[in-house]
């Protein structure tokens, strides 16, 4: 409801009116992360029952959140953002971003951080998390069709996604942030070392918030032939609590990394980067060490079927 001693034409009185509420905001923070599920919000925002039932409420009766039904007998509901709701994320994402440079920074604009920065504690607590699925879907087999499930056959055969975040190409004003120069050096770098990370069975998606027309026109230029998509309207970005700057008004992705395995799982993660070309070769790296991971899981359970196996049968007899 919008207080009386406000101006009933203000935008802001009528938003903070549905959003004002701390509590309000951090449930949709947690939805945008994929956490729709009454006991996933309990956990994540800290609040009690009592609370956390009534602002679920109150913002599904504002239309910001839809009740919609997973499981019968009993039945069983989670809160989804509605198309209302999908629009408080650029909202989200600035307020993450004024925390990160104002409250937990020094007000300084930058594409990067330092390396025990509240942001590089946040990227590095990804590794072992899911992503959720977001639209447009970076994970999906074919990022750029208008059908998710194109290109299903070659998705499967890419056991892993590096998925590299950035600012963006050409950008102007971008050379006097620090940490902002390289972003055309560093898809070209991934261009150029494609064949090796798909040796790996990784295929490279790069992220950016441009318009999808100007990464298509960047990647024509430049002969990038891996997807670049366009989180313009921050799904990702507030999915993730990724890392951000504004430039010239714009909210951009400081640049980072991240290797993602087929169930969405994040194995590992690149940030700050201080070495665009490096950053590279440090994703492969990362690659080969999930390969690693999952050859010697592979082995350990294959052992341990041998084993069941041989005791199901019981002793051999002579």
């Amino acid at each position: 409801m919008v207080p009386r001693t406000l101006d009933d034409d203000c935008g802001v009185a009528h938003a903070v009116g549905v959003l004002g509420d701390a509590w309000s905001v951090l449930v949709l923070r947690d939805v945008a992360r994929g956490r729709t599920r009454f006991e996933q919000l309990l956990a994540g925002t800290g609040i009690s029952r009592k609370v956390l039932t009534l602002r679920l409420q109150a913002l599904v009766g504002s239309d910001v959140l839809e009740r919609v039904r997973y499981q019968e007998r009993p039945d069983r509901y989670e809160y989804l953002l509605t198309a209302r709701g999908r629009a408080t994320l650029p909202v989200l994402a600035a307020l993450q971003d004024w925390g990160d440079t104002w409250l937990l920074g020094d007000g300084t604009t930058s594409a990067t951080a330092g390396a025990t920065s509240a942001e590089a504690h946040r990227v590095a607590a990804l590794v072992g998390t899911a992503v959720p699925p977001v639209a447009p879907d970076p994970l999906a087999p074919d990022p750029l069709a208008p059908d998710p499930s194109a290109g299903a056959e070659a998705a499967d055969a890419a056991a892993y996604t590096v998925l590299y975040c950035y600012p963006g190409s050409a950008l102007t004003g971008i050379d006097d942030v620090p940490g902002g120069a390289g972003c055309t050096l560093e898809s070209c770098t991934y261009r150029d070392r494609l064949a090796e990370f798909a040796a790996l069975g990784a295929r490279v998606v790069g992220v950016s918030t441009q318009e999808a027309a100007d990464q298509a026109a960047f990647a024509a230029r430049n002969g990038i032939q891996f997807p670049l998509v366009s989180d313009v309207d921050l799904g990702l970005a507030t999915a993730l609590r990724l890392p951000t700057f504004r430039l010239q008004g714009v909210p951009r992705l400081k640049r980072l990394t991240l290797v993602v395995d087929r169930q969405r799982v994040v194995r590992g993660t690149l940030f700050p980067i201080r070495d665009v070309t490096g950053s590279v070769e440090d994703a492969l790296a990362l690659v080969r060490a999930a390969v690693a991971e999952d050859a010697a899981a592979t082995t350990v359970a294959s052992g341990e079927r041998q084993v069941h196996h041989v005791q199901a049968d019981g002793p051999v007899r002579r």
